[in-house]
C-alpha cells in the first residue's frame, strides 16, 4: 500500500480561533473540511515542509512551530500519516491558493464541520 506523509498546522489565534480549510471539489475528499497543511518533499524536515506548505497554501508566515500528534489513517488506496503541529502567526488575513474556501473558528464549534476522515482525530484532540 502507498503510504503518503503529510505536515499539518494547527493555526490558533490569541482568541482561541483556529483556521480551517475547506478542499476544493474536484479533489480527493473534495468539499470537506481539513486543517492546512501538505505533502513531505524530498529532503526536507517536516517543519521546513510546514512553513512551505503554509505559506504556499495561504501566504501566511508561522512560528513556534511546536508538535502535537501524528495521525495514521488507511484510505482505500493509501496510508495517510498527518505529523500535526501546533503553530502561531501575527496575520489574521490569508490568501487562497489550494483550498475552496478557509476561516477562523473558535475551537467549540469544529464538530458542525463536515471533516476528512484522517482530521477528525485531530479535532478530537484539540477539543480535549
Amino acid at each position: 500500500m502507498n503510504r503518503v506523509h503529510v505536515v499539518v498546522g494547527l493555526i490558533v489565534r490569541s482568541n482561541h480561533k483556529i483556521l480551517i480549510s475547506k478542499r476544493k471539489k474536484h479533489l480527493f475528499q473534495g468539499c470537506l473540511w481539513e486543517f492546512p497543511g501538505g505533502k513531505l518533499e524530498e529532503g526536507e524536515t517536516r517543519e521546513e515542509a510546514l512553513v512551505r506548505e503554509i505559506d504556499e497554501e495561504l501566504e501566511m508566515v508561522i512560528s513556534n512551530i511546536e508538535f502535537a500528534l501524528t495521525v495514521v489513517h488507511e484510505y482505500k488506496d493509501f496510508e495517510l500519516t498527518m505529523h500535526t503541529y501546533k503553530v502561531s502567526t501575527t496575520q489574521t488575513k490569508f490568501k487562497l491558493h489550494a483550498h475552496k474556501e478557509a476561516i477562523w473558528t473558535p475551537l467549540e464549534k469544529l464538530n458542525k464541520y463536515d471533516w476528512a476522515a484522517a482530521d477528525l482525530p485531530i479535532v478530537e484532540y484539540l477539543q480535549n
